[in-house]
């Protein structure tokens, strides 16, 4: 009965000989499972890589190029991590397009996609409007109309290897959000046949040369300042080399093309902060600098050790007005002249201002930097690390100015933090402790010596073999549901268990079992605790004591946080385990599909192990992948929901889930029904062309049913109730949540 096991046998027949009896496949299994490893392995190939990956804070949206370049363009926007939006028919209304910070136009999409070449002049009044066009990939098949950007541009057709030598203006295209040097562009880099094609012949002014071939002098990537926005003519094969090889260099050259500008309008924005935001720095004294917004005459500054001060620039924060891109702190006769405080975070903001302008200021971005610590951080072992071995060597990073160590070893907190079991002066960073007891929690700290003062280091903890561990939740989850069940791995020879469970850690820390916090004893064999119901977006701390017939073990404080909305399905509970074997938690076993019926297009998951997809996810590890066909079908996969059910608990409102579609889909409609009724539809005619990730929040009052029970959730495809001749593609959905 079990429908994979007949699908398995199957396709190693099919493998073994070419041939065989396919009808009993899903799918064509043997070619997806190869291309997906494929592309997994490039993936995995280029997350190897020193790239400097942005987290990405701009509305992208992509006019995608046509045919086999389409599904190359996906890869490549996937490999750079750029989330975009597709734009096509529907999205070509001014209105629309700004609400985008860039537009990225694919290959040969000035030939092939009509809708675009009969919308141009919208797409050049974005520009007009303050927006950014980007020709991410030019490659032309037939005919250029040289007013398709804003300014008139005539091409020639000079294909290029990356051999040729390039030279770089002067220019934040190329210093946002990395560092590109000609390095970038040097040869076996970009690929056979992948550098450039169809560049620029004619670029007149406002036309600026951005990347010029070394070797003939000729521009290959133009730009030029359009009314309020920027256009970029780029005829390098960026989609296409980075769709084919995967390199890294690439990927960052994507991520500049796209990002340099930051969100429309906010050049006027300071920008590159030097230090870099969040940066750990290792002196007390630092030079700050900056890119200046586009219209900036002068720069107010302000800094301090305050979030909030800086912000609102409150009390002594703000420095003063400067014409210069630079200030340096922590120097006599500078501000701060004392130097900048080891162990402290400072906070710093640019305002940009130009009198001449009723905008002006432009209130930045708070930025802020941390100056390495007096006291030793980072152990190894990790605070709270679990089963260390017990021949370990205890290492850390030395505190600011440290010339000597002490550490402190034992298997109580109270003597650790005391120093009763005398410590080890050392003049390296690392400890040999000798061989450590099995079963046993350890605390140790280690006090740092500058020459002239002793600090007092943090005390970090971690067990060995045999001890108590493997919390659930684990030890600093996040997104916690709030009907959890807390359990765990006794100690291997603990006669019972001590539980404790509170809202504070320390108070947890410190807990007796007189104290509020003790649950009570458990059992061995009862390693799990129901707290009856969390509350919503809280943190929590439990511990565990073992008990042993002459001592307590006091355990570990664990500790989580609770969501701020409810989980539907998260796809990550599903596993590849076969029927009967219990432990089985089949994604299709749960989402109910049209396998073996004739009315049903739908199928989700694989036919062999993986069967959630776990290459095109959206967060954490899986998704659903749905394969549809709607010849004269209508495609839906159901799940029935054990919680939640009461779709009104916390104050939530709204359904939220990502969706994902591929441009050589079948255009058809994507919908939600709730109880088998009531269909929502995603706002987009053609949603199963969406590419990228897409967020689809729908309110939860559009459904028209109980929304106190809720038994039931389905993914459709289609018109529901109404089977028409349709066609097929491939979608992935993840992350279906309840919000406020």
């Amino acid at each position: 009965m079990c429908r994979r096991s007949i699908c398995l046998a199957s396709s190693l027949q099919v493998n073994s000989t070419g041939e065989g009896k396919t009808e009993t496949l899903r799918h064509a299994v043997f070619k997806r499972q190869f291309s997906i490893v494929a592309i997994a392995l490039a993936i995995a190939m280029f997350v190897g890589t020193e790239s400097a990956v942005t987290a990405q804070e701009l509305k992208v949206g992509f006019i995608p190029g046509r045919g086999s370049d389409a599904a190359i363009e996906e890869q490549a926007l996937a490999l750079a991590e750029v989330e975009y939006e597709r734009i096509g028919k529907g999205d070509y209304t001014l209105d629309r397009l700004l609400e985008f910070d860039v537009i990225g136009v694919g290959v040969t999409a000035y030939d092939g996609d009509e809708d675009l070449k009969a919308n141009y002049s919208v797409l050049n009044e974005y520009v007009r409007n303050g927006g950014y066009l980007v020709t991410i990939d030019f490659q032309q098949d037939s005919s250029w109309n040289q007013d398709f950007l804003p300014h008139p541009l005539t091409l020639l057709d000079p294909d290029l290897e990356d051999d040729v030598g390039v030279v770089l203006a002067d220019h934040d295209i190329f210093k946002i959000p990395n560092t590109i040097t000609e390095e970038h562009f040097a040869a076996g880099i970009w690929g056979a046949g992948d550098f450039m094609a169809d560049g620029p012949q004619e670029a007149q002014s406002p036309w600026e040369p951005l990347v010029t071939d070394r070797q003939n002098n000729w521009p290959i990537v133009v730009g030029a300042a359009a009314g309020k926005g920027y256009v970029v003519f780029s005829s390098l094969q960026i989609l296409q080399s980075l769709g084919n090889v995967g390199n890294s260099e690439v990927a960052e050259v994507l991520q500049n093309f796209l990002f340099w500008r930051g969100p429309r309008g906010s050049r006027v924005k300071a920008q590159a902060p030097n230090p870099k935001n969040g940066e750990l720095y290792f002196d007390t004294w630092a030079t700050l600098s900056w890119s200046p917004g586009d219209f900036a005459v002068s720069h107010d500054v302000y800094f301090g050790n305050s979030f909030d001060d800086v912000n609102d620039g409150l009390g002594d924060t703000f420095i003063g007005n400067q014409d210069t891109t630079m200030l340096i702190v922590g120097f006599p006769g500078f501000p701060f002249p004392d130097g900048l405080v080891p162990g402290t975070t400072y906070h710093w903001r640019i305002d940009e201002v130009n009198d001449a302008n009723a905008a002006s200021p432009w209130k930045g971005n708070v930025w802020s930097f941390s100056i390495e610590p007096y006291t030793a951080y980072d152990p190894d072992p990790a605070d709270g690390a679990e089963f260390v071995d017990s021949d370990a060597t205890l290492t850390w990073t030395p505190g600011y100015g440290a010339k000597l160590h002490t550490a402190y070893i034992g298997t109580s907190f109270d003597d650790v933090n005391d120093a009763a079991a005398g410590g080890q002066p050392l003049g390296s960073a690392n400890y040999s402790p000798g061989t450590l007891e099995s079963e046993e929690v350890y605390y140790w700290r280690v006090d740092e010596f500058d020459g002239f003062e002793t600090r007092k280091g943090n005390i970090w903890s971690f067990t060995t073999p045999g001890a108590v561990g493997n919390p659930q939740p684990a030890n600093g989850a996040v997104n916690v549901q709030m009907i959890e069940m807390l359990s765990w791995t006794p100690a291997d020879n603990a006669a019972s268990h001590e539980l404790y469970f509170g809202t504070d850690a320390d108070a947890v820390r410190n807990a007796t079992t007189a104290s509020p916090e003790y649950v009570g004893p458990r059992a061995i064999g009862a390693e799990s605790y129901d707290p009856g119901g969390l509350a919503f977006d809280s943190n929590f701390a439990w511990r565990v004591d073992e008990v042993y017939p002459d001592r307590v073990v006091k355990g570990l404080v664990w500790s989580f946080t609770t969501a701020d909305f409810l989980l539907v399905d998260d796809f990550e509970s599903y596993n590849d385990i076969d029927p009967p074997d219990p432990a089985s938690n089949r994604i299709f076993d749960k989402w109910i599909d049209g396998f073996g019926t004739t009315t049903n297009g739908a199928l989700v998951g694989n036919d062999l192990p993986p069967y959630a997809e776990q290459t095109v996810v959206h967060g954490g590890a899986q998704s659903l992948v749905y394969r549809y066909d709607n010849a004269n079908k209508t495609s839906e996969a159901t799940l029935t929901l054990v919680w939640p059910r009461d779709w009104t608990q916390q104050g939530v409102t709204k359904l939220s889930l990502w969706v994902r579609g591929a441009s050589d889909n079948a255009a058809d409609r994507v919908f939600i029904a709730l109880n088998g009724l009531a269909a929502v539809y995603h706002g987009d005619a053609a949603a199963t062309q969406l590419t990228g990730w897409n967020e689809w929040v729908i309110d939860l009052a559009a459904f028209g049913v109980d929304l106190s029970n809720v038994n039931s959730i389905t993914l459709g495809i289609g018109t529901k109730g109404s089977p028409a001749a349709g066609g097929a593609g491939t979608m992935y959905f993840d992350d279906i949540r309840l919000i406020r």
